[in-house]
This record gives C-alpha cells, structure tokens and sequence, in this order.
C-alpha cells in the first residue's frame, strides 16, 4: 500500500457530497436529540423524540424541524471531508511499512482524525445548537407566561346579605330597573375583560445564524465561535478512535475473498453498525457539550462553569441516566448519516467525476 496514492481533492468532495445527502435525511431527529439533551428536570417539555417532533410541528410548522439546518449543510462539507480525509491520510502513513494496520494504528489514525475535524465542528455546533433550542426555550417561556396569566386572573368578590334584606330588597327580575342593572353589569365584565393585561410572554424573534456570529465575535472574538472546544474533543477524537478500526474491521469482513473492494451494502451496513455503536459510547460527552454550548436558558436551569462542572451538576441534580439523554435519537442519526458517508466515499463518485482511478484505503 506504500505505494499507492490517495487524492485528497477527491476524498473533500466525496465527503462534502456524504455530508449534504446525510444532513438532510436525518436533521430532524438530531433537532429532537438537542432539545431532549438540554432540557433538564424542572424544564420537562418533551417526554421522546417522537413527542418532541410532533410538538415542534405543532408549533413552529414542518419547516421548524430543519431549524438550523442552514449551518449543517453549509459546514457538513468541510467538517465530514477533513474527518474522512484525514483518516485516510493517517492511515496511509501509518502503513508506509507496507504492513497491515494494527488495531492501534487504526486507533491512533481516527484520533488523528477526531482532533482535525474540530476546526470545523465546534462553531458549527455552536451556532447548531443555539437555532436548534430556540423552539425549546420559546415554547418553555410560553407555558410560564400562561400559567401566570391563569394565576393572575382576578377571583370573583361575593357580598354576603342578610336574608331579610335579600327577601326585602329584592326586584323583580322582569322589572326595567333589574334589567338595566343586569345589562350594566355585563357591560363592565366585558370591559373589565378586555381591559385585562395579557401575561402571555411575547414571542421572541428567531435568531438566525449570521446574527449569532456576529453578536459572538463582537462580544467575545473568535473564541466565542469555539466554546465547548474541549468538550468537543473529548466526544469527537473517542468517537472517531471507535468508530474508524471498527468500520475498517467490519468492512473487511464482507470483502470478498478475490480482494476487490466490499459491495456498498456492505459498506452501508458496517457503516451504519461502527457509527451507531461510537455513537452510544460518547453519548455522556455530547449531553455535556451541549449543555456547554448552549447560550440561553429556560427558568431555573442551571448554568455551568466547564466541563467537570457540568458534569457534577448533571450528575447530582439528575441522576446518571441523564447522560444518556438523546442517546437513541443520536445513534439515529449517525447510523445512516455515516452508512451513507461510507457509501459514497468507498463508491468513489468524486474519482469517477474527476477521471481518477479508485483506490481501496
């Protein structure tokens, strides 16, 4: 293999192509994952994904569901190319020998990987997460200003009269006087209805994504772009450590025993397998990565400090199954998001459009 050559413009467009196709089969599902992932105990909107996406149709329309989806498709390219890229490129100089790779080796290309990947990743997230959360935080302010409103409601005041009075002093309910004061009495319940201030909170204006880059290097420069980087390297370069040996060792199991390369569905199914498994592994670092990106919080959510903050407050206040929280909605997406990437990638489309010939990593 030593002597072979991998093209890297080839394998960019090859993820960028991966990338685009996969974020848009499964965003919604990664939008169900982020509001599951964020809200915590005294904040319970959605109780599954499921749930969640119906109550996001309801109230923010089918378009609600790719709520920032804009930024995904706009940085999945690069971010899935430098990923698939540079697992590659570690891989052939790590086999320079002419040897196979050694679990290790595959292990240490996939971290290499991992960590090139987060140039592109962590904004992304950043700017992901705050769009995907608006609906959340909205819909979470809305019910607060609802039961406030229900509470601030005046009671009605009741006199209590003697009942000789009541005997005495009662008209009749035909007689004009009583009918006048029946009508003036409605009159001023409808005006006194109408003069009530609403509690219901004021919808708040939807940020885009251009305003929240904007607002984040205007405020704190281009690290804003890039908080939660350390979380963010401790979920992607295991994930990658996972997920790259894993695939290699499942795809090399269906190739045939001629040698050619492996039959797409083998690809698809191995990528599928390694992507959901890495998935579920790195599951508590995500819970805390998005925890850490995410700028707004709903009434009485706690506020974190770093990463071992968070995760000590996660773990006292909700329990160590809340690191698992959105783990079946991310093994979701990234199944046929990298089933999908694989099977483009080992089908080699960029070659063939650029006129290369196709070689097996």
């Amino acid at each position: 293999m030593a002597d072979k050559q991998i093209s890297l413009p080839a394998k960019l467009i090859n993820g960028g192509i991966a990338g685009l196709i996969g974020v848009t089969c499964v965003f919604p599902i990664d939008l169900a994952k982020t509001r599951l992932q964020n809200q915590q105990n005294g904040q319970r909107l959605y109780t599954s994904m499921s749930d969640c996406l119906i109550k996001t149709i309801r109230s923010e329309g089918y378009f609600g569901m790719y709520r920032g989806a804009a930024v995904n498709l706009t940085l999945v390219t690069p971010e899935k190319a430098i990923k698939l890229a540079a697992n590659d490129f570690f891989r052939y100089q790590l086999s320079k020998d002419g040897k196979k790779l050694t679990l290790f080796k595959e292990m240490l290309a996939g971290c290499g990987a991992g960590t090139c990947q987060v140039i592109v990743t962590t904004p992304m997230e950043m700017l992901k997460i705050q769009l995907q959360d608006a609906g959340r935080i909205g819909e979470g302010a809305g019910r607060q200003g609802s039961r406030a409103g229900e509470l601030a409601r005046p009671l009605p005041c009741y006199h209590l009269v003697p009942r000789a009075e009541r005997e005495t002093s009662r008209p009749s309910p035909f007689s004009p006087a009583a009918q006048r004061k029946t009508l003036s009495g409605q009159a001023q319940l409808s005006g006194g209805r109408g003069a009530q201030p609403s509690m219901e909170a004021p919808a708040a204006p939807r940020p885009t994504a251009t305003q929240l880059t904007r607002d984040l290097l205007r405020s704190h420069g281009i690290a804003g772009l890039y908080k939660g980087l350390g979380a963010t390297l401790l979920r992607d370069v295991p994930f990658s450590i996972v997920y790259f040996p894993l695939f290699a060792n499942l795809n090399q199991l269906g190739r045939p025993a001629s040698g050619e390369k492996s039959p797409f569905y083998v690809s698809f199914l191995a990528g599928c397998v390694a992507g959901s498994t890495a998935a579920v592994a790195v599951n508590p670092c995500d819970v805390v990565k998005t925890r850490l990106q995410t700028l707004q919080r709903g009434v009485n959510e706690d506020t974190y400090s770093g990463f071992l903050d968070c995760a000590r407050k996660i773990l006292r206040n909700e329990g160590p199954t809340a690191f698992l929280k959105g783990a079946y909605c991310r093994a979701l997406v990234i199944a046929p998001l990298f089933g999908i990437a694989q099977v483009v990638y080992f089908l080699g489309i960029a070659e063939t459009l650029l006129g290369l010939p196709r070689v097996q990593p």
